[in-house]
Order: structure tokens, then C-alpha cells, then sequence
């Protein structure tokens, strides 16, 4: 489990829901895997539909959107790039339809998430729930339609491999509590901003879990070993990662050093500059 590893965290979803659309961005990298997945979900045509993740800000990807209309709705589960970069042409390509993420930088034309009205869309039961550590203002939602119910999770659970707590904006120890809280969706697929419908959002947040404990005592043990700096643990604890993703394994370093720091009492554990 302290490994690094590229496989989904649990079995795969078989089919989504038929209420479900994925369309993949074509932003494909070591970072995005296959790209961003924007999620069109729509409680029966005609339905004004809600979007998740426009994703980046490419013409033949919003057309894509576009043509699933009508919209009524666009949601986003954090503000990094990849997932927002598309959200201001999609408001403007679909008439200003309300764009709302939980942070207000990345809301148009609507309150931020968590503020006033709950997000609806006709026939669709859209339930926001924070999860942050990945970013600070990463969220899920629990969305429901005719008995079947997902978990669209962004970043927070991907569909292969794990992600990065992007220090310092992202929080070890909150993302630890956000993956508490997803292990409780048993048996409710999960719809991630990067790769394949999973199965079970609980079976993946527990391995994520598993996965994060077993990383913090492999940092412990390389502190102990002598490492001083995040880019020293990172040699040890990443070696098995290509050197092109050390700067991102140093993001979750980073977060792991100051969760440490917290958990002993001593702030400036492993911090030293490099």
C-alpha cells in the first residue's frame, strides 16, 4: 500500500447510470491522466441538465457541452485549471448559464456553493459535500435520480492512482477527514475529475486512507533516516516515481512534513528550504 501505484483504488464501475453523461476533455497528461472528465447529468430529455467540471478552455470540448443542452446549471469541485479554465466561455456559449464552485473566484452569475440555495436542477437531487485537502475548496456532490445515487469527487478520489494535496493551499489532515467522510458512501459509484468511474466510493476512500497512513510512516521513517528537506524525503520515499513528477510528490511532501509538525507539537518539522 506505500507504494506508488497508476491502477484504480477499486473495482471499476460496470455501466454509468443512463441519466449520466461523460465527456472527456482532450487535456490528457501526467497530471489529467486521459483528460478532464466534465459530467452532463439530466433527469429526462428536455431537462435543463447540470454540468460538472467544464474542464479547460477548449473550443471543441465546450461545443461538446454545449450540444448536450438545454443547461441549467454548471458546478465546479475545485479551481484548479484543468477543471475551470472552460467555465467563463461555457457561461457565455450557453447564455449565462450560473456557474457555482465554493469559491466565489471561481462562481459566475450565482452565489458560491454552500451559500443560499442549495444547487438544483428539475428532478435531480444535488447534495454538496466539502471535501477539502486536495485543494482548500475542493467539494463533492452526492447526486440522486430515481433511486440511484453517485458521487461526483474531482480530484479528492481519482479513477486511477492517487492525487496530490497541493501544499499549501491543500491539508493532509483535512483531506485524511474528507476520505473519512467519502468511506462512508458504501456502495455508490464514484464519477472522479480524472479517469474511470469507480464501483465504490467507500472502497476507494478506504484504500486512499490506507495509502496515506502507509505514506506517513515512510516519511517518518525518512526523518528518522536523516532526510531535512522535503526534496531530500522525496528522493526516499518517491524513488519509484519518474524524476518528472518529483515536484508534485514535493506538493504532497510538503503536506505530509506539516501534518507531522502538528501531530508532534513541532511546526517546523523537515521544513528547511531546499
Amino acid at each position: 500500500m506505500g507504494g506508488h501505484f497508476t491502477a484504480p483504488a477499486a473495482a471499476l464501475a460496470d455501466e454509468l447510470p443512463g441519466w449520466v453523461t461523460l465527456l472527456r476533455a482532450p487535456n490528457p497528461g501526467p497530471m489529467t491522466l486521459d483528460g478532464t472528465n466534465t459530467w452532463v447529468l439530466r433527469a429526462a430529455p428536455g431537462e435543463p441538465a447540470v454540468v460538472v467540471d467544464p474542464g479547460p478552455a477548449d473550443d471543441g470540448h465546450l461545443a461538446a457541452i454545449a450540444a448536450q443542452g438545454p443547461v441549467g446549471l454548471v458546478l465546479i469541485t475545485h479551481g484548479h485549471p484543468d477543471h475551470t479554465d472552460g467555465s467563463a466561455p461555457l457561461h457565455d456559449l450557453l447564455g449565462g448559464v450560473p456557474v457555482r464552485a465554493a469559491d466565489p473566484a471561481h462562481t459566475i452569475a450565482a452565489a458560491p456553493v454552500g451559500v443560499g440555495t442549495p444547487p438544483a436542477v428539475p428532478g435531480i437531487d444535488l447534495r454538496l459535500v466539502p471535501t477539502p485537502g486536495h485543494t482548500g475548496d475542493s467539494v463533492c456532490f452526492l447526486v440522486e435520480h430515481q433511486g440511484q445515487r453517485v458521487v461526483l469527487t474531482g480530484d479528492t478520489i481519482l479513477g486511477r492512482g492517487t492525487t496530490v494535496v497541493a501544499h499549501p493551499d491543500g491539508h493532509l489532515g483535512d483531506y485524511l477527514s474528507s476520505l473519512e467522510l467519502l468511506s462512508t458512501y458504501t456502495g455508490i459509484p464514484a464519477l472522479p475529475g480524472h479517469g474511470p468511474a469507480l464501483a465504490d466510493c467507500a472502497a476507494a476512500a478506504e484504500f486512499y486512507l490506507a495509502h496515506r497512513r502507509a505514506r506517513l510512516d515512510q516519511v517518518r521513517a525518512a526523518l528518522a533516516a536523516g532526510a531535512t528537506t522535503a526534496a531530500e524525503v522525496v528522493a526516499i520515499v518517491y524513488a519509484d516515481v519518474d524524476r518528472s513528477l518529483w515536484w508534485a510528490a514535493e506538493w504532497s511532501v510538503r503536506a505530509q512534513l506539516e501534518y507531522l509538525g502538528r501531530e508532534s507539537g513541532d511546526t517546523g518539522v523537515g521544513l528547511e528550504q531546499t
